[in-house]
């Protein structure tokens, strides 16, 4: 018995049912220039039809692009699938990504050796550029995409020497400083007098400046803060309970604290409910980035607002624009962008 499987439609098959050249329906194809609005819609109405699938290999060689870009986060898995920050981030950049057809490729970092891995993969032609963030410290990744020759994008403020000089350096985050600053004058407004801070890891410039802006509104510098009313977290609801328990003991007679994020605010209300404080009667919270559980706390909790997933679109369009697929020709090349944080008051507070 003979199998017979339909041929795949050509490119002069679809300049055909569409009424035009071959040559437009490449420039279609491959996202080129020069072609009319309508026209371009007939041909796209041709390729649904007759079920047309451009050739990857073929395309790419035309137009040196890949249709890919590498998401790299500098968390092992264990971190990015438990905190919902990540989801709505790679959720703007997927929804970006995916208006100009480029696909994602979502890499972590698990162990030391994962950077050669990354790096391996960002030079060898894969993808067309990279999107990094979560980034620590002297975080090799800047490196990586440098000796790649790729274009990036990072993801939060970068914190590595010479960084501040880099003129074509790109990157997304909110106003972090600022944020803290306004959680901390609103425990102050609402008459809390000894007001504790949980941070996240101080290698990473989004706690750094969260802890800046805390001291800030307490009209103090970093290094004059009360250790007895700092404690470090790791950015987990694990992390804030523990931090809260040792904020307690040291000095039980606080009567607020804000979180460096949302998640550490939900552990620091699990202690709090465990050693018998009420919230926010006896302890005042105040978290930050008011993603969905921060609603569904209890108490709803009171936090500073980012627009997580609008950052990460920003991040995609930032690469598309540097790679040449989104934007015209006369549009100002792409700059960093420092998004508002704001308060949003609930009960906790």
């Amino acid at each position: 018995m003979h199998t017979f499987r339909q041929s795949r439609p050509t490119l002069e098959a679809v300049a055909a049912h569409a009424g035009v050249s071959r040559a437009t329906v490449s420039r279609v194809v491959n996202g080129g220039p020069g072609v009319r609005p309508e026209v371009r819609e007939k041909v796209r109405n041709s390729v649904e039809e007759l079920g047309y699938v451009p050739n990857n290999a073929a395309r790419t060689l035309v137009t040196r692009r890949t249709g890919a870009v590498a998401v790299v986060i500098a968390e092992p898995e264990s971190r990015v699938f438990a905190d919902p920050f990540f989801a709505q981030q790679l959720r703007g950049i997927s929804r970006e990504l995916s208006e100009y057809d480029t696909q994602l490729v979502l890499m972590m970092v698990e162990r030391q050796k994962d950077y050669a891995r990354i790096g391996r993969y960002l030079s060898a032609g894969h993808v067309d550029g990279a999107l990094m963030f979560s980034l620590h410290g002297d975080d090799p990744l800047p490196t990586v995409a440098r000796r790649s020759g790729l274009p990036a994008v990072f993801g939060g403020r970068p914190g590595w020497p010479g960084a501040e000089g880099d003129a074509d350096l790109l990157y997304v985050d909110t106003d972090n400083r600022d944020g803290a600053r306004q959680a901390v004058a609103h425990l102050q407004e609402r008459g809390r007098r000894t007001i504790a801070v949980i941070n996240g890891p101080l290698d990473q410039t989004s706690a750094l400046d969260r802890m800046h802006g805390y001291c800030d509104a307490l009209g103090i510098g970093v290094h004059e803060a009360d250790p007895a009313l700092v404690a470090q977290g790791d950015f987990t609801a694990e992390g804030g309970e523990h931090a809260m328990e040792r904020l307690l003991d040291l000095c039980p007679s606080l009567d607020a604290v804000f979180a460096g994020n949302d998640l550490m605010a939900s552990g620091a209300l699990r202690t709090l409910r465990a050693r018998g404080r009420r919230v926010p009667e006896d302890v005042a919270v105040v978290g930050y980035d008011d993603l969905e559980p921060a609603a569904w706390a209890s108490p709803p909790l009171t936090t500073v607002r980012q627009d997580v997933e609008g950052m990460g679109g920003m991040m995609a369009e930032l690469l598309l624009r540097r790679i040449g697929l989104a934007g015209g020709k006369h549009d100002a090349p792409p700059t960093p962008v420092v998004t508002p944080a704001t308060l949003v008051v609930r009960d906790s507070s």
